[in-house]
């Protein structure tokens, strides 16, 4: 919450995105875009649908038995970008594989506008992909809580998403403890 409200000026009480302001972000987007939205995360969920990898067993004749197990992680945490754009692409576009992999835990770590907010964009795109999970916390801070897991965030079995030279420099120094 220190660095939230020292780098993005906004000064928070919780990092935790909760239904109300899920439900106000979706009364402030234009519902024609909400509509545009939902159409590119059915194309998207059908692309992907088709790269799903599922387990199997092969037995042979001669008494070998071989295979491939297919585990999706538990919780992957996504990076979205929220300072001077939006962007609702990447929400869906990492977002929505995720879903489709079954992954359990879909969590998203965004900065918050100075009102403390999230993006209405972000959070319209977050509710058509499904995501279980929102957090208001941008830059290296946010990549670290889901590295390492904080009283509010849990820790991350990976970590996608794009982001700033602090974002990507910090992605560095946490590969190996865990996926990126």
């Amino acid at each position: 919450m220190e660095y939230t409200e020292k780098f993005d000026g906004a000064k928070m009480d919780s990092l935790v995105v909760c239904e109300e302001e899920m439900t106000e972000a979706l009364t402030l987007v234009d519902p024609a875009f909400l509509r545009v939205l939902e159409e590119a995360a059915a194309n998207i969920r059908k692309f992907h649908s088709h790269q799903v990898r599922n387990s199997f067993i092969l037995n042979e004749d001669s008494g070998v038995v071989m295979g491939q197990k297919v585990i999706p992680v538990d919780r992957a945490g996504l990076y979205v970008p929220g300072g001077t754009a939006a962007y609702p692409s990447t929400v869906l576009m990492d977002s929505i594989p995720a879903k489709i992999a079954g992954v359990k835990n879909v969590m998203i770590v965004t900065p918050p506008m100075e009102n403390g907010k999230v993006n209405p964009v972000i959070l319209a795109a977050a509710h058509v992909a499904g995501v279980d999970n929102i957090y208001k916390v941008g830059g290296a801070q946010a990549i670290a809580a889901l590295a390492y897991g904080t009283e509010t965030i849990p820790k991350a079995d990976k970590i996608v998403g794009p982001g700033n030279q602090f974002v990507a420099e910090a992605k560095k120094q946490v590969y190996g403890q865990v996926s990126i």
